[in-house]
C-alpha cells in the first residue's frame, strides 16, 4: 500500500526505510493561473494535479491589527495597507514580492504602540479553517504544519523596513529582540491553545532569510547574540510538544548552518544554489542531523536539459541514507509550463525513488 504523505515525510525525518523521498514545492499565484490555463482544473489542487506529497499549514495572526486598506487598485496592480502597517503595491499579473512603499512601525517608540495591540485574542486562530479542514488533512494523511512569523527577514521586509532594521543591528538591538520575541511569544501562546483544542500538527515552519547572493546580511557575533536566541526558544518549544522545527532561508547562510543545526532545527530549505549553497556539501557534513529541502537550481527552468542533468547530479547524493525532500531551491515561477513542472515531477520521483 502507498505511504501517505505524512508517513513519507515522518520516515524521512526519521531515516527509515522509503519507497521515494517526499516531493513538495511552491508555485506563485501567477504560475498556478498560467497552469490551469494549460490544463490543469481549476478545482483541483496543484499538488494533488501533480501527485505531490501535500503539507497542509495554516498561520496565526500576530500583527498589531491596524486597520488595513485598500488605497488604489488598476488592472495592474494594487496598493494595500496591512495590518502590520505597511504600504505595499502588490501586481496583479505576474508573481514575485511586492514593492514596498512606506511602513508605520520605524522607531521603537512606534514599535511600542504597535505593542500594545497585540494580544491573544482567540479570533487570532482559524478556527473556521481548523473545522473545514483539519480532519480532511488527517484523513488524507497530510503533513501539518503551523507556519509562524516572526525574526529578522519578515521584520525588516513586511514591517518595518531593510535599512532601518540593519542599522537598528547596530544601534538600537534592544529593540529588535523585542519585536522580534513579542511576535514568537504571541504565536506560540496561540499555537498552545491549537494543541489543546485536539488539532493535530507535525511540525512549525517559519521563513528568516539571513542572506543574499554569495553573502549575509549580518555577521556571525550579531546572529550569535540577536537572533540566535529566539530561534532556539522556537526549536525548543517544538521539540518540547513533539514537533519538528522547520527552517526557511534563502540566500547564501553556509556559515550559519553549524548554528542551526547546534540549536536543533530539523529541516533547512530551500538551499539556495544560485545564491551560492552547496547542497551536496551540506549533504557530506550534516545530511545525518539536518533534513535538506530543496537545492535544485531554479534558474534551469526553461532549459529543460540543464535541469535534467542538474538533478540527475544531485538527488541521487541528497537521497542516500533518508533525510531529503525534492524541490526548487526557492519556488516555481511563472515562466514554467505545466508540462515542464510535469517533466520536473516525473523525473524527481524516478531519481528519488530507492
Amino acid at each position: 500500500m502507498p505511504l501517505t504523505a505524512r508517513e513519507r515525510y515522518q520516515r524521512c525525518f526519521d531515516r527509515r526505510d522509503l519507497d521515494r523521498c517526499p516531493i513538495w514545492d511552491s508555485a506563485w499565484h501567477s504560475t498556478s493561473e498560467r497552469w490551469i490555463r494549460e490544463g490543469m482544473p481549476r478545482d483541483v489542487p496543484f499538488h494533488h494535479y501533480f501527485g505531490l506529497d501535500q503539507i497542509a499549514s495554516f498561520g496565526l495572526d500576530n500583527s498589531p491589527r491596524f486597520p488595513e486598506e485598500l488605497i488604489e487598485e488598476t488592472a495592474e496592480y494594487a496598493i494595500r495597507r496591512t495590518a502590520w502597517g505597511a504600504t505595499l503595491k502588490c501586481w496583479k499579473l505576474h508573481g514575485g514580492v511586492p514593492e514596498f512603499l512606506d511602513f508605520r512601525i520605524t522607531s521603537p517608540q512606534t514599535w511600542a504602540e504597535a505593542k500594545t495591540r497585540i494580544d491573544l485574542a482567540d479570533d487570532r486562530i482559524p478556527w473556521a479553517k481548523l473545522r473545514e479542514l483539519h480532519a480532511g488533512w488527517q484523513a488524507e494523511g497530510a503533513w501539518i504544519e503551523a507556519n509562524l512569523w516572526f525574526g529578522f527577514d519578515v521584520t525588516h521586509s513586511w514591517m518595518v523596513g531593510t535599512e532601518r532594521i540593519l542599522t537598528a543591528l547596530i544601534e538600537e538591538p534592544e529593540w529588535l529582540v523585542d519585536m522580534w520575541t513579542t511576535q514568537l511569544e504571541t504565536q506560540l501562546a496561540l499555537l498552545e491553545r491549537v494543541l489543546a483544542a485536539g488539532y493535530t500538527v507535525d511540525a512549525i515552519r517559519w521563513p528568516d532569510d539571513m542572506g543574499y547572493k554569495g553573502t549575509q546580511f549580518f555577521s556571525m557575533k550579531t546572529y550569535r547574540k540577536l537572533l540566535k536566541p529566539v530561534h532556539r526558544r522556537a526549536v525548543e518549544w517544538a521539540h518540547a510538544h513533539g514537533l519538528k522545527a522547520c527552517r526557511h532561508s534563502c540566500g547564501d547562510i553556509r556559515p550559519f548552518v553549524p548554528e542551526l543545526v547546534e540549536i536543533g532545527v530539523d529541516l533547512l530549505n530551500p538551499i539556495e544554489v544560485k545564491a551560492g549553497m552547496d547542497p551536496q556539501a551540506l549533504k557530506r557534513d550534516w545530511g545525518n542531523r539536518l533534513v535538506l529541502n530543496g537545492g535544485i537550481n531554479a534558474s534551469l527552468f526553461g532549459q529543460p536539459e540543464l535541469l535534467a542533468a542538474e538533478m540527475e547530479r544531485v538527488v541521487p547524493i541528497l537521497k542516500v541514507g533518508g533525510g531529503y525532500v525534492v524541490a526548487s531551491d526557492h519556488s516555481i515561477p511563472d515562466s514554467v509550463s505545466l508540462a515542464e513542472f510535469q517533466r520536473f515531477v516525473d523525473q524527481a520521483k524516478q531519481l528519488a525513488s530507492y
